[in-house]
């Protein structure tokens, strides 16, 4: 895999100065998948991922179902409450049990983020046995420690709505140099952790994919149909170009890793990872300059032609 440094050394200096001014610190990287060549930001870094560990939970379950050691079609009964703070949609909503087939699971927890459907499946496939598949697969430098369950109990799950910037404070200010912190969540030896290399690596996987075809197509299609587009979506999808992805958001967090396809047939693996250093809960413009630093890193890499 190759970069061409000495022409984006202006880009990168601009691009970090855009990120600052907006409150985020992030690590970027765009990856065009039929060259190898990419550019990015600090792609190294390694973040609390939140939600994006979804994606290493869709694939292991859809590796046990091609094995035969889960039924796609097997229903799953899922109690009502098994979260304090419901989210905005899925289970987390429902008031009676349910009883929901492993392959719809899979659909709620990849496309709508639904943490109760995610949780239901890692009582299948547990996180150790979600991290020996990947490394299975040679898939490197994503750790998979914990349930979504745990990223329901945080500082923002104890202060009321009006109070939610004092939780963001405190994931701002908590930090250590070395990436450790007082939200166990947030810390990098206790939460489930990735780079944006890492994602872009096993997206690369599965878009190229050297894990069983079965498994990537359907992780694609997953992929494909994520619902949730206010992020990196309004800068990459369009009618001459297809945008499958997956967000992650926590306190202060805010990522997304996806593959934009264009139609002249150029495929390019994008990952945004950032923290905000803004104490609110709330921030659609932090969400807008993401997409832009993603897109303009990827102009760039798309103008080096073949």
């Amino acid at each position: 895999m190759t970069t061409r440094p000495t022409t984006t050394t202006a880009l990168i200096t601009d691009l970090r100065r855009t990120l600052r001014d907006s409150g985020l610190h992030g690590s970027f990287l765009v990856r065009d998948l039929d060259t190898g060549e990419e550019v990015g930001i600090d792609p190294d870094i390694e973040f609390a991922v939140a939600s994006l560990v979804k994606i290493p939970l869709a694939l292991a379950t859809l590796e046990r179902v091609r094995r035969g050691e889960l039924d796609g079609a097997m229903p799953v009964e899922v109690q009502p409450g098994r979260v304090t703070t419901p989210g905005p949609t899925g289970m987390s909503r429902f008031r009676h049990p349910a009883r929901i087939a492993v392959e719809d699971l899979l659909y709620l927890s990849t496309c709508i983020s639904d943490g109760v459907a995610a949780d239901a499946l890692f009582e299948l496939t547990p996180p150790h046995q979600v991290a020996s598949i990947l490394a299975e697969f040679g898939v490197r430098g994503i750790a998979v420690r914990h349930t979504v369950d745990e990223l329901t109990d945080t500082p923002a799950e104890r202060f009321d709505a009006s109070d939610i910037h004092l939780a963001h404070a405190l994931a701002i200010d908590a930090g250590t140099p070395g990436r450790g912190h007082r939200v166990p969540q947030l810390d990098v030896s206790h939460a489930n952790t990735g780079s944006a290399r890492a994602f872009v690596e096993l997206l690369q996987s599965i878009w190229r994919p050297t894990i069983p075809p079965e498994v990537a197509t359907a992780l694609r299609s997953l992929l494909a149909a994520n619902v949730l587009r206010h992020r990196l979506s309004p800068d990459f999808a369009s009618d001459a170009a297809t945008w499958s992805s997956k967000t992650g958001t926590l306190l202060n967090l805010r990522h997304e890793a996806g593959v934009v396809e264009h139609t002249d047939g150029h495929r390019y693996a994008v990952a945004a990872l950032t923290e905000s250093r803004v104490a609110a809960g709330s921030q659609p413009g932090a969400d807008a300059v993401m997409g832009q630093v993603a897109r303009r890193l990827r102009d760039h890499l798309r103008s080096w032609g073949p």
